[in-house]
């Protein structure tokens, strides 16, 4: 479904993050990768997603293929637009000042379609906490609420592959492991992921398949 081929990312010029990576997402699969901070995790996240340019970096060498066509170049819009890729960045991206309701709904800004109603509903189905929550200013919610939020929003836009970085991060060891159930089971439903984790073990947990990044490069499958 997704494939990179040795690819190779410099950022400034001068700092080189990817050193000739090479990887494969299969249709229907958790594919989880792992490493040290600084292993280039997140800019393979970046490189696939269209958004490396907004990081002043630059694609120097190698190809990212959708379904054997190269999306290479092509900004994130397209990307998601496109190819039903949808990122959900590390930093849990929501509108602080908007209510839960209000966000899930911005999510779907792009959609002309008569059922973000019906697909907001479902995502509450899958985050019970949030709909308890629904009024409430996202702002004044918790991290692991914040971070629901936020896939939350990634399936208003009704993926096909899912990008996760660090989804388990600064969360508490139940809130995480309620988390990785809902991504088990949203993988259950057809969605395909491909889940950056430090915590391995509950990632591998969950995953078909797993790499191990290290300096830019897999150093085992």
């Amino acid at each position: 479904m997704l494939a990179i081929e040795n690819m190779r990312v410099v950022y400034h010029d001068v700092i080189s993050v990817l050193n000739g990576i090479s990887l494969e997402v299969r249709e229907g699969e958790v594919l989880v990768i792992i490493g040290a901070n600084g292993a280039g995790k997140t800019s393979l996240l970046r490189s696939i997603s269209g958004m490396i340019g907004f990081y002043d970096g630059d694609i120097i060498d190698g190809d990212i293929k959708m379904n054997g066509v190269s999306i290479k170049g092509l900004d994130s819009t397209d990307i998601m637009k496109r190819y039903d890729l949808t990122y959900v960045m590390e930093d849990r991206p929501i509108f602080k000042y908007l209510t839960i309701e209000e966000n899930i709904h911005a999510a779907a800004y792009s959609r002309w379609d008569g059922m973000i109603k019906t697909d907001a509903e479902e995502v509450f189905d899958y985050f019970p906490v949030l709909r308890a929550l629904r009024g409430r200013k996202a702002g004044y919610t918790s991290g692991g609420e914040q971070q629901m939020l936020a896939i939350g929003m990634a399936l208003m836009t009704k993926p096909k592959i899912l990008l996760l970085d660090e989804p388990s991060l600064g969360l508490a060891p139940l809130i995480t492991e309620e988390l990785f159930d809902i991504i088990r089971r949203l993988n259950e439903s057809g969605l395909t992921i491909v889940l950056v984790e430090q915590n391995a073990f509950a990632a591998l947990n969950i995953g078909h398949r797993g790499y191990v990044v290290e300096t830019g490069r897999v150093v085992l499958e």
